[in-house]
């Protein structure tokens, strides 16, 4: 059973990655081609949303905590279907990631 569990949250956890990829990435792109639109806002939104939870949770994923009940694994991915490479650097790639986009935003603001 608690295998199961595991495995559904693993799925979730995973789900919500792939959705926060495609948040990121579009983010980027809007702004190397200076598509500032609502969804460029919205992109932010809803990335800061996701570190303020992940600061509510000392830089825990919710779903990582759920996901301990069940498992005693030392691995960084043992919640989510990543690499285990990319389950441990995965703040620190999106984060920098994020903060390029940011910056360009800003120029591109800036410069108009």
């Amino acid at each position: 059973m608690h295998y199961r569990k595991l495995l559904i949250i693993k799925f979730v956890h995973t789900i919500i990655w792939l959705f926060f990829n495609v948040v990121i990435f579009y983010f980027l792109y809007a702004v190397i081609t200076n598509k500032i639109d609502i969804w460029v806002w919205m992109c932010i939104g809803l990335v800061v949303f996701e570190g303020l939870v992940l600061l509510a949770f000392k830089m825990f994923c919710p779903l990582t905590i759920m996901a301990r009940k069940y498992s005693d694994s030392t691995k960084d991915n043992f919640d989510i279907f990543l690499p285990n490479w990319l389950a441990r650097y995965n703040k620190v790639i999106y984060t920098s990631i994020f903060g390029v986009g940011i910056i360009i935003l800003l120029i591109r603001l800036l410069s108009n």
